[in-house]
């Protein structure tokens, strides 16, 4: 159920396998995505499952209507009946609140500094992160009181250069933005690698503490892939503050 958990002074991190949930195919099994087809109920007890194996109150988990986009916004606790706004990052000062991002292929960004209080979570896809959702999102948080070098930066399962293939017209665009993010296929073909630009876009904005997770999801079978199945569940990734 949950891949990876990690904390640092305070700070949490964790991102999703596929597994432990109760989604029938082709959503199986732990798909916590609510708009990709899967029955509602399933969704929203798969969101609970997750959300209680992290010790989380399933009602303190903010998610977003992610659209690809460069939007981040600051948010001081769940949005309750308004509706929930079209970004790809989400910052918040509140802590024990968590924030969560999806994904199925697109690098999930999760992004604290401990001595603030402040987090953030970010959805950064190819056109996400040329248009610099990252670099947003770390604006959003130095605005509460954050600073680069305090920030702990894990980004989770994604698909790799090796496996992200496109257009030699569309890997010549995204490298023009972001020349981290060139990369050719394992077939040797032209391809993006957009985790590596997001950590080449933090290294330049100061923020030193990084890793990233080494699972490829097109490679990986405990992980949804949209480029491989394309009807699949999503992952996510979860950040929070003590």
């Amino acid at each position: 159920m949950i891949g990876r958990r990690e904390s640092v002074s305070g700070a949490h991190f964790a991102f999703t396998d596929r597994w432990g949930g109760v989604s029938a195919a082709p959503y199986e099994e732990l798909n916590l995505g609510g708009a990709v087809g899967d029955d509602p109920a399933a969704v929203h007890a798969n969101r609970e499952l997750a959300a209680k194996s992290l010790g989380l109150d399933p009602g303190d988990v903010v998610w977003m209507n992610q659209v690809h986009g460069a939007d981040a916004v600051v948010v001081e606790g769940p949005w309750g009946d308004r509706p929930v706004p079209r970004v790809d990052a989400i910052v918040t000062g509140r802590r024990g609140l968590a924030l969560a991002v999806l994904t199925a292929d697109c690098t999930p960004v999760l992004l604290a500094d401990p001595v603030a209080g402040v987090a953030a979570a970010a959805h950064a896809g190819r056109p996400g992160m040329v248009a610099g959702i990252v670099p947003a999102a770390v604006r959003a948080m130095v605005e509460l009181g954050a600073e680069p070098s305090r920030i702990v930066a894990r980004t989770g399962p994604a698909v790799c250069g090796r496996c992200y293939e496109v257009p030699e017209r569309m890997r010549a665009e995204v490298a023009a933005v972001e020349p981290a993010a060139h990369a050719e296929t394992s077939w040797g073909t032209p391809a993006v690698d957009v985790t590596a630009g997001v950590h080449a876009q933090l290294d330049r904005l100061g923020v030193c503490d990084r890793e990233q997770s080494p699972v490829c999801t097109r490679e990986s079978e405990d992980h949804f892939s949209y480029r491989r199945d394309r009807a699949t569940g999503r992952l996510a990734g979860y950040v929070w503050l003590d």
